[in-house]
């Protein structure tokens, strides 16, 4: 039974370096992986999709022919693709029971109102797939309430529309170190729990509208009544949108900083459990330490740990990372005793698998991994 992840989310929501990353670590970890892109528009991707949909419509030739911009192209093509979905499951019995990542559109409506997509992921559950969907989301909509508020509507519709297994991501959550002090803590925004503490700061956002000369020439000072002014409607405006996102009582977030491998372990570790994969995966007994890290639980870390470590211990905790590798890297190139490396070390690093799908990963992604050319220098 085949897995997969669906990664949808608006643009520069770090949705392609998201699929590049999660499969770099999985090949890492042991678990074959392959990316499907299902944007019309991706044309210049960081990974090498198995299967693409610009094979099957170009967008450039769409929107020539039917005279479309890139948007309604997008629709367009996406409607194409629901249409002929029989190319897209020739493409994916190739890739076997391989793990699956979607990159999809980053085009909102695909994923709120329009139907196409979400009946291409219908079609995928009948091919044998088991799905979760991924919505990405920046963090940086945490630095402005109006924003969040809006991120929050946006998952809504999507899990409402889609209707899947389904995970809300906080992307590039080591990033809000630079920006400015949020108001409340990380776990304000990931929990979304007691909303109502946002509508101060929702009211200091608003525009003070004034009265209209027509209506200042004709009105007595103060006539106006306080539940008719602008704030005021904005404020029960407000209060109504945070009351609809907590009835509802849907959203969650998880965070992600791609180039944290804890990070991305633990959002795995989310996905499996949301998508079913911890309970009949294709791992065997030849485990990895990393595979049976990922299934025992071995590494933790809460939002508190993460406001720890991307926000208020950011720069100690890294220069603390920093100087762990150089200290691993040193004991590896010196081996047992610092009498250097010995021949059977340097067989077992020549027989590790890991070691060179990760070093793959040590410049986009951060990972600390000490090459094979550094331990026989």
């Amino acid at each position: 039974m085949p897995f997969a992840q669906l990664v949808v989310g608006p643009p520069g929501s770090g949705k392609s370096t998201y699929c590049d990353g999660m499969q770099q670590f999985m090949n890492a970890i042991g678990r074959k992986c392959s990316i499907v892109n299902l944007d019309p528009a991706n044309d210049h991707t960081s990974y090498t999709p198995a299967v693409d949909v610009r094979q099957l419509i170009p967008l450039e030739e769409v929107m020539e022919a039917e005279e479309l911009g890139p948007n309604g192209g997008i629709l367009y093509a996406l409607e194409e693709l629901e249409d002929n979905i029989e190319w897209l499951e020739d493409g994916l019995k190739e890739l076997g029971e391989d793990y699956v990542i979607f990159d999809c559109p980053g085009q909102v409506e695909l994923f709120t109102h329009h139907a196409s997509l979400r009946n291409i992921f219908f079609r995928l559950q009948k091919f044998g797939y088991r799905l979760v969907v991924l919505h990405m989301t920046d963090s940086y909509v945490l630095t402005s309430p109006p924003i969040y508020i809006s991120a929050l509507l946006l998952a809504l519709r999507t899990m409402l529309q889609m209707d899947l297994p389904h995970l809300n991501v906080l992307t590039k959550i080591d990033k809000l170190n630079e920006y400015p002090p949020l108001p409340f803590n990380l776990d304000f925004y990931t929990e979304v729990q007691d909303l109502e503490y946002l509508l101060p700061h929702l009211a200091s956002t608003m525009p003070s509208a004034s009265i209209p000369a027509a209506k200042q020439s004709t009105s007595k000072p103060g006539s106006e009544s306080e539940d008719d002014s602008p704030r005021s409607k904005f404020d029960a405006l407000n209060r109504a949108i945070i009351d609809l996102v907590t009835d509802f009582s849907l959203v969650g977030f998880e965070t992600l900083a791609v180039e944290d491998k804890t990070s991305m372990m633990m959002l795995l570790r989310a996905i499996d459990r949301a998508g079913g994969y911890v309970f009949g995966g294709a791992e065997g007994a030849n485990d990895t330490v990393w595979q049976v890290a990922m299934r025992e639980g071995a590494t933790t870390m809460d939002v508190r740990d993460v406001q720890e470590r991307w926000i208020d211990r950011r720069d100690e905790l890294d220069d603390q990372e920093r100087n762990r590798w150089e200290e691993e890297a040193k004991q590896l190139r010196e081996g047992p005793g610092g009498t250097g490396i010995t021949e059977e070390t340097k067989q077992d690093v020549d027989s590790d698998e890991d070691i060179e799908a990760m070093s793959r990963m040590i410049e986009r992604n951060g990972i600390k991994i000490v090459r094979k050319s550094d331990l026989t220098d």
